[in-house]
């Protein structure tokens, strides 16, 4: 990706934003804050769990913010976040999102 592409410098300031990270063959996550996005004291996370038997479920995104699912620009980040997560962690966004997100 070059370095003039927007979408790397939206990927470089969440980068710098990151809070939390642990990833590994079961699952894991990362935590940005949403500092830098104007919301202070604020976190969005990505996430994956793991569902048993080697497998891992969907990648999910929280956040500290109440109805942020409403906000585009949320849903946005949201969206690169998970990406980015899918990327580092050597995975398909697309073939997460077809599988559960928990076992239970």
């Amino acid at each position: 990706m070059s370095i003039t592409n927007p979408k790397f410098k939206i990927m470089k300031k969440i980068e710098k934003s990151v809070t939390r990270k642990s990833m590994t063959t079961r699952g894991g996550g990362v935590e940005i804050s949403l500092a830098n996005y104007g919301y202070y004291g604020e976190f969005m996370s990505a996430y994956q769990n793991y569902l048993g038997g080697g497998m891992l479920g969907s990648i999910q995104n929280d956040c500290t913010i109440k109805d942020w699912e409403d906000n585009r620009k949320l849903t946005r980040l949201a969206e690169v976040l998970r990406k980015m997560y899918a990327d580092e962690t050597n995975q398909e966004l697309e073939w997460t999102d077809s599988l559960p997100s928990s076992a239970y």
